[in-house]
C-alpha cells in the first residue's frame, strides 16, 4: 500500500504522511536504518522523502508501529506529538490559529481536518462541557495506538498554543488498553487517561470554549479559509452514494455478501433507492463493484505476504480461478505476471487497473 490513493477508488484514506516522515526522522537521528521498516510497511526512502505524496492511512499506521519497534518506543506517538514544530501542520494550523475564540478554532479544525488526514474525523461540540472527539473513517481503529495518541497530544498542544493557557482537560478516554495512565503522560495532560473507554474524547470545562487566540486576525482567517475550501473541494465528497458503497464493499465481498440488497440495507436503503441514487451520478452497482475489485486487487497484491488465493477470496471470488480470470481480462496478465512486472511500484497502478475493469464492463 505504497502510494496515494487511487483517484478511481476514493473510500481508501489518505493522509499528508507527516507523522509518518516524523517517525523516519526520528529514526534517522537515532542511527536506526529505515530502509527494511519502511519495505515492511510498502515503501521506498525515495517516497518517504517526497513530501508532496500522501501516504494511505493504513501505510501511515503501520510505519507508526514498526518504528515503534525499531526505536522500542512504547510511547513513539506521544513522544512525536511532543516535539515537532505544530506550524508543520500547514494550512490547517494557520486555519486554526487565526480564528477569534477557541470553538470557532475547533469548528475550523473539524470542517478541514480531513485535507491532512482523512481517515480521521475531529468532531467539536459544545454543550456542559468542550468535547473534542476522533473518529476513524474507513480505517480498523485498532489496528493503531501511535497515530491517535499523536493526534490527542497534538491536539491539547495546539489548544494550549492557540489560547496562551496551559489548559488542563477534564478528562480523557481513549479506546485502545494501556495498563493505567504512564507518567509521563500524567504529567503532560495534568489528567489521567480512561483508557479502554468507549470513544477517542478530550474533555474540557465549558468555559474554554470562549477563549480568545492570541494570533487571532479576522482578515487572514477569512483568506486562509478560502484556500482551505479549495484543498477540501479536492477530496471524496462521502455524501455522494458512490463513497458510500465503497466505503462498505471491502468488508462484504470477503464473506460472498456484496450485492445490491446487502449494500443496501447497510446504507439504510432500499434497494431500488439505491439503484435510482447510483444512476442519478451516472453509474451501476455492478460497474462500482467491479472497478473497487481491481483497485483493491492492486492493493493486495502490493503486500507480497498475502497468497494469491486468499486475495481472490478477499475480493469476493470463491474459485482462485474466477479472479484470475478477472483479473487477465482487466490486464492482460496473471496476478502472478502482474506481481512479478514491477508495474506494482507504478502510482498509476490502480487507477490503471479500475480503468480496465471499466472497459470491461462497457463492452458488456
Amino acid at each position: 500500500m505504497r502510494f496515494t490513493k487511487p483517484r478511481d477508488f476514493s473510500s481508501i484514506p489518505s493522509a499528508t504522511g507527516g507523522i509518518a516522515r516524523l517517525a523516519c526522522a526520528r529514526m534517522r537521528g537515532a542511527g536506526k536504518g529505515m530502509a527494511n521498516v519502511l519495505s515492511e510497511a510498502g515503501l521506498t526512502v525515495a517516497e518517504v522523502k517526497d513530501p508532496s505524496l500522501r501516504l494511505e492511512v493504513r501505510t501511515q499506521i503501520k510505519v507508526l508501529e514498526l518504528a515503534a519497534r525499531e526505536l522500542q518506543d512504547e510511547f513513539l506517538g506521544f513522544h512525536l506529538a511532543r516535539n515537532f514544530d505544530l506550524r508543520e501542520i500547514g494550512l490547517l494550523y494557520y486555519v486554526i490559529a487565526s480564528s477569534n475564540q477557541l470553538a470557532d478554532a475547533l469548528s475550523n479544525a473539524e470542517r478541514y481536518c480531513k485535507i491532512n488526514n482523512e481517515g480521521v474525523r475531529l468532531r467539536f461540540r459544545f454543550d456542559q462541557a468542550a468535547v473534542i472527539a476522533l473518529d476513524y473513517v474507513n480505517v480498523d481503529r485498532f489496528s493503531d495506538r501511535h497515530q491517535i495518541e499523536f493526534w490527542l497530544t497534538t491536539v491539547v498542544r495546539i489548544c494550549r498554543q492557540l489560547t496562551n493557557n496551559r489548559l488542563a482537560p477534564r478528562k480523557v478516554t481513549v479506546r485502545h488498553h494501556r495498563d493505567g495512565t504512564p507518567a509521563e503522560y500524567r504529567s503532560f495532560l495534568a489528567s489521567d487517561i480512561e483508557f479502554g473507554a468507549d470513544a477517542d474524547e478530550i474533555v474540557f470545562p465549558s468555559q474554554v470554549a470562549s477563549l480568545p487566540i492570541v494570533g487571532a486576525d479576522t482578515y487572514l482567517n477569512k483568506l486562509l479559509r478560502q484556500y482551505a475550501e479549495e484543498a477540501l473541494a479536492r477530496h471524496p465528497n462521502p455524501d455522494r452514494v458512490r463513497s458510500n458503497v465503497e466505503r462498505v464493499l471491502p468488508q462484504l465481498l470477503p464473506h460472498g455478501r456484496a450485492n445490491t440488497s446487502e449494500v443496501a440495507r447497510q446504507l439504510g436503503l432500499s434497494s431500488r433507492t439505491l439503484s435510482r441514487s447510483l444512476l442519478a451520478e451516472g453509474l451501476t452497482f455492478t460497474k462500482i463493484l467491479q472497478e473497487v475489485r481491481a483497485a483493491l486487487a492492486g492493493r493486495y497484491l502490493r503486500d507480497r505476504a498475502l497468497p494469491i488465493s486468499e486475495i481472490a477470496w478477499l475480493l469476493g471470488y470463491q474459485e482462485f480461478g474466477s479472479f484470475t480470470h478477472a483479473f487477465k481480462r482487466w490486464t492482460g496478465m496473471s496476478p502472478n505476471q502482474f506481481r512479478s512486472s514491477g508495474r506494482l511500484r507504478d502510482k498509476r497502478t490502480d487507477s490503471s487497473l479500475s480503468k480496465g475493469a471499466r472497459s470491461e464492463e462497457r463492452r458488456r
